[in-house]
């Protein structure tokens, strides 16, 4: 599928990898709505970092988790922009709670996780699919985790929910089919602010890395676009982690 021109929707697009995502769409003549649940300001400032470069885009706020706030923002981006033709399903939240303190991992934590996490992704798809299927054709890219392969990471519930977005990604695709394609990218660890305060951990782990790097969001956006583009590839986790899980 060729971009330029096609109208995507990003959710938590002001920040890390969906900021680095809709700069790179935008840089590939697409339209983007930047949602945000909180970070107004760094939507905002997406927005405009893609106007300066002679693009379109939006803000748009909404909480993925609430299905008619998702619903309202996917008829709002098409008010605007005229249609939906791409999905990057971003946005996620975690908690960092030791593996083993399952006392810690409450019903709230994963009530939590799982709303924006999952139903969040699905929620989205559900709302932007009729518009993809008007126009027979449409591309999602869910954001998943190595987290979702390994059963480590964050928490155990942030885990366990990434592995429920590799298994959302494979089931969207089978019901989306033929004219919607729905794939996975698989990030390792990113150099976001998901760092904060763990900085020295992550410059540790870079060297024990095949590629001795910390991806960065402008790899991972460069891939998800790669995905978004091709249209032989539909139900696919792609990893993408320099090496971590060789």
């Amino acid at each position: 599928m060729h971009l330029a021109n096609k109208a995507a929707l990003v959710t938590g697009g002001g920040t890390g990898i969906g900021r680095a995502t809709c700069l790179a769409l935008a840089e590939r003549g697409v339209a983007v709505a930047v949602n945000y649940s909180r970070s107004q300001d760094e939507a905002e400032e997406t927005v405009q970092m893609i106007s300066k470069r002679g693009g379109q885009a939006m803000a748009i706020q909404a909480d993925v988790s609430q299905d008619a706030q998702v619903r309202e923002m996917s008829a709002s981006v098409v008010q605007r922009f005229g249609t939906i033709d791409l999905l990057v399903n971003n946005a996620s939240i975690t908690r960092h709670i030791p593996f083993d303190d399952l006392d810690a991992a409450t019903e709230e934590v994963w009530d939590e996780l799982f709303d924006v996490n999952v139903k969040g992704m699905y929620f989205c798809a559900r709302a932007v699919a009729p518009f993809m299927k008007k126009n027979q054709q449409g591309a999602i890219v869910n954001l998943g985790s190595i987290a979702g392969q390994t059963g480590l990471g964050s928490s155990l519930p942030y885990a366990v929910s990434k592995a429920a977005v590799h298994g959302l990604t494979k089931s969207l695709a089978r019901a989306l089919a033929p004219d919607i394609r729905v794939n996975c990218v698989v990030p390792g660890a990113v150099s976001t602010r998901w760092w904060t305060g763990r900085e020295e951990q992550m410059k540790k782990l870079a060297p024990n890395l095949l590629l001795q790097r910390i991806s960065t969001p402008e790899d991972i956006a460069a891939f998800i676009c790669a995905a978004l583009e091709q249209e032989a590839m539909t139900g696919q986790m792609i990893t993408v982690d320099s090496g971590q899980t060789l």
